[in-house]
């Protein structure tokens, strides 16, 4: 069978022993049985803007899982160690092995600029498969050992506490900082707990920062922040897994903004809506959601005029032209799922460089059970990822 896209995914590394990312490969064991026990592969990848990954992603039907293919010489894949006919276990500690291909495609595009992969050896994959093996508990050798997700914390200013924390230097090191909070500030109500230790700020690292660089950078934030924290006791097994702590990795506090996935059924006047390209202050192009007709099936799963669409059935449509989108909107046939955020959301998320569809809110509407032909065993398919 023929392939259905092509996946390239390039990333420039840099090191960073703060975050225990010194050694980008990590592999993983069984003291008790290191000879018969399949050894997971922890890769961390790091690329600049206009970078790919560096390999393709395929689902191929004489192979188990999700395989990792045409991985370019000296690109920033093999230099993380990432190697043809490898299957992954997880993305951004996430296990996948039970995710649709296209979903893990999606996983990695919305990581952003860093990737943390973990991995197996083809071959003791597909062994382990043929043996029955549970890959999700072979996962949790190196992923289960008390870790919990950061928290991505967006805190409001109080008219009389302020922000209500404050960052302390650990041990005199730079760029490592613990949390206090004012009791029942705007902080603690954001999420931020006793003890956190900062990670990331307004869309920064604080691992290269002194104390008097951030508290000037706290200076210039105005009535807002967003940081990534996380717990003391899982940043040391972050660091001892030579894991990066990431905002993919993140569970969300007080966002003020979310992107919605509304899912649609075509009425006998369409989906009553119009989509425009439309320039916007910044100069820069979007494509909004105009005239939505009142009691239109649009209408009814909550689109909202001059939003921004964002994907098409699961597929970003940042990149595409204006007629590409209306042809995959037009050829979905009688169901159509469309992910969209507001312009102020979407410029939030872009001031922290991060995508707008990392967050999705719940579902603005209840969504109909869809009937959506799955690929057999005997399809390939190949999954763009940039």
């Amino acid at each position: 069978m023929g392939s259905s896209g092509d996946a390239h995914l390039t990333e420039k590394f840099s090191f960073n022993p703060k975050e225990g990312i010194d050694n980008p490969i990590m592999v993983v064991t069984d003291s008790a049985d290191s000879g018969s026990t399949p050894r997971p592969r922890l890769c961390v990848l790091k690329r600049e803007e206009e970078e790919t990954y560096g390999f393709k992603l395929r689902a191929e039907k004489h192979c188990h899982g999700h395989v990792i293919r045409n991985v370019v010489s000296g690109g920033i894949a093999e230099r993380s160690g990432l190697q043809d006919g490898d299957r992954l276990l997880e993305v951004n500690n996430c296990y996948v092995g039970d995710v649709s291909h296209p979903e893990v495609a999606r996983k990695i595009t919305l990581s952003g600029h860093q990737l943390c992969l973990l991995v197996l050896d083809g071959e003791v994959y597909e062994h382990a498969v043929s043996r029955g093996q549970d890959l999700r508990n072979l996962a949790r050798v190196h992923t289960d050992k008390g870790c919990k997700p950061p928290r991505l914390c967006h805190i409001t200013k109080d008219p009389v506490s302020g922000l209500g924390i404050h960052f302390t230097s650990l041990e005199g090191e730079k760029g490592r900082f613990s949390v206090s909070l004012v009791p029942g500030g705007a902080a603690e109500r954001a999420g931020v707990r006793k003890g956190d230790h900062l990670v990331w700020i307004n869309g920064a690292t604080v691992s290269h920062l002194t104390h008097s660089a951030l508290s000037r950078m706290m200076k210039k934030c105005g009535d807002h922040i967003t940081i990534l924290v996380v717990d003391s006791e899982s940043e040391k097994i972050y660091m001892q897994q030579r894991m990066p702590i990431l905002p993919a990795m993140a569970v969300p506090h007080k966002l003020p903004f979310r992107a919605r996935k509304l899912h649609m059924t075509c009425g006998y006047k369409g989906f009553g809506f119009l989509l425009r390209l439309e320039k916007t202050p910044s100069g820069r192009t979007y494509h909004f959601l105009r005239e939505v007709e009142g009691g239109s099936p649009a209408e009814k799963a909550g689109m909202q005029d001059g939003e921004i669409m964002l994907e098409v059935n699961g597929e970003s449509v940042t990149l595409l032209k204006h007629s590409e989108i209306v042809d995959r909107v037009r050829t979905s046939g009688q169901h159509v799922s469309i992910s969209s955020i507001t312009p102020l959301g979407f410029e939030f998320y872009s001031k922290l460089g991060l995508s707008p569809l990392l967050f999705h809110e719940e579902d603005v509407a209840e969504k109909e059970e869809e009937n959506c032909e799955k690929p057999s065993a005997e399809q390939e398919e190949e999954i763009t990822v940039l």
